[in-house]
């Protein structure tokens, strides 16, 4: 798993790259850790180069959300494959996550 940053003034992108297990899990951990992220508007997640994501992925995701909606620092998912939106459908997460198809709508929000 690679994880790249983009930032602009207001809004952060991290772009995933590859698989997003148990062991690579600790690194989008330490990246949504830094205290820094509370300092930007919108946190967006590019998942067009993740290829599968495990309930360890997931728990990253979820663990940090109350603490992104206390400082008001939107987390929103774009460009997702079909097989790991099946994923976040099947548990009900897209309805307690931002996700749109594209980066514009993305930027959007």
């Amino acid at each position: 798993m690679k994880i790249t940053q983009h930032a602009t003034d207001h809004t952060l992108t991290l772009i995933l790259d590859g698989e997003l297990d148990a062991s690579s899990s600790v690194l989008l951990d330490n990246e949504l850790n830094q205290p820094t992220i509370l300092n930007y508007q919108k946190v967006l997640i590019d998942c067009q180069r993740l290829n599968y994501i495990s309930s360890a992925g997931l728990g990253v995701f979820i663990s940090h959300l109350q603490r992104f909606q206390d400082a008001n620092v939107k987390l929103v998912f774009f460009n997702m494959q079909e097989k790991v939106h099946n994923v976040f459908e099947i548990l009900g997460l897209d309805a307690l996550l931002t996700i749109v198809p594209s980066e514009a709508e993305a930027t959007a929000i």
